[in-house]
């Protein structure tokens, strides 16, 4: 029983420990090229269908691609089916991407 424990623990403290993924802009405008800029332009400036995510905070671009992702945020069912091709490392690499437009 002790030896679960403290294996247990250890595989905690590792996954505590481990550091997370450090977004990268290029690979987020890379990522844009391929998947948002038809919709938000390249400038990611969007039009009068598509809202401009350029220059958005990191955090409020991965809260809203997670909720869509989710299926809590049901405004575009196709920002849904993106969302959800998306990982947690590339929707931060995104982030990182559109924060440094103006």
């Amino acid at each position: 029983m002790n030896k679960v424990l403290i294996t247990a623990l250890l595989a905690a403290g590792t996954l505590i420990a481990a550091p997370g993924h450090a977004a990268d802009p290029a690979a987020g405008k890379a990522l844009a090229e391929a998947s948002c800029a038809d919709c938000h332009g390249d400038d990611g400036k969007g039009d009068a269908d598509y809202p401009a995510i350029s220059g958005m905070a990191v955090d409020k671009f991965t809260k809203a691609m997670q909720e869509y992702a989710s299926g809590t945020r049901t405004k575009s069912a196709k920002m849904t089916k993106e969302a959800k091709k998306l990982s947690a490392a590339q929707i931060a690499d995104l982030a990182a991407y559109y924060a440094t437009l103006k």
